[in-house]
C-alpha cells in the first residue's frame, strides 16, 4: 500500500482475523441450526452436552475449561438445560461451592441425536476447502483454541524463532568457556 493511503472499511474487514473468524462462526452456526432443525439443541447446547458426556460428575468449572464458554453464560445454559431435563446437577462431594453436572437419559438421547447434524454442519463448512487445506485449517483452529486455554500472560504466546534458540545456545557456550578459563586461571 502506498504511503499515506488508507484502507477502505471493506478492505480493513477483509484483512481482520477477528472479523473473518466471526463471519466463519456465523456460517457454522447457521449450518448447524439448518441441519439440526428448529426443535433440536443449539450448537452451544450440543457442545455442553458433549463436554458433560465426556465424563460424569464434572464441575461447571470443568465444563467452562472444556467448552470455552464463559462462566456466567455456561451457568445459565446448564440451568436451562437442567430445567429441560437434559442435565442433572448436584452439589459436589469434594467442593461445597461447586455443582457437578451429568447427562440425564434425555440428555444422552439429545447428544446422540445431535451428533449427526453437528457432523453434517462441520462437513458442509469444511467442504469449502480442499482436503489438504481442511487438515491445515483444523490444526490452525486447534492452535488458536490451545492459546485460548493457556493462562493469560499479557503477551501473545508466539514461538521463538529458531535463530533465537541458536543464539541462546551460542551465548551459553561462550559463558561456559569463560567460566572454564576463569576456573583454570586463564584470562580474566
Amino acid at each position: 500500500m502506498a504511503k499515506g493511503k488508507t484502507r477502505s472499511p471493506r478492505e480493513g474487514l477483509s484483512a481482520s482475523a477477528t472479523h473473518l473468524l466471526h463471519r466463519a462462526l456465523q456460517l457454522a452456526l447457521d449450518y448447524h441450526a439448518e441441519a439440526a432443525g428448529p426443535s433440536a439443541v443449539t450448537q452451544r447446547q450440543f457442545t455442553v452436552l458433549a463436554a458433560a458426556g465426556a465424563a460424569d460428575g464434572q464441575t461447571q468449572n470443568d465444563l467452562v475449561r472444556a467448552t470455552g464458554i464463559d462462566r456466567s453464560t455456561l451457568a445459565d445454559l446448564v440451568a436451562r438445560m437442567a430445567a429441560k431435563g437434559l442435565l442433572e446437577r448436584e452439589p459436589s462431594a469434594t467442593d461445597a461451592r461447586a455443582n457437578t453436572v451429568r447427562l440425564s437419559k434425555a440428555g444422552r438421547d439429545a447428544l446422540a441425536q445431535s451428533a449427526t447434524p453437528a457432523a453434517a454442519a462441520d462437513a458442509r463448512l469444511l467442504a469449502f476447502l480442499s482436503p489438504k487445506k481442511r487438515e491445515s485449517f483444523l490444526k490452525i483452529l486447534a492452535t488458536l483454541a490451545a492459546a485460548a486455554d493457556a493462562p493469560p500472560s499479557g503477551k501473545p504466546n508466539t514461538p521463538k524463532p529458531k535463530a533465537h534458540k541458536a543464539g541462546k545456545k551460542k551465548k551459553k557456550k561462550v559463558k561456559k568457556a569463560k567460566a572454564a578459563k576463569q576456573a583454570a586461571g586463564i584470562g580474566g
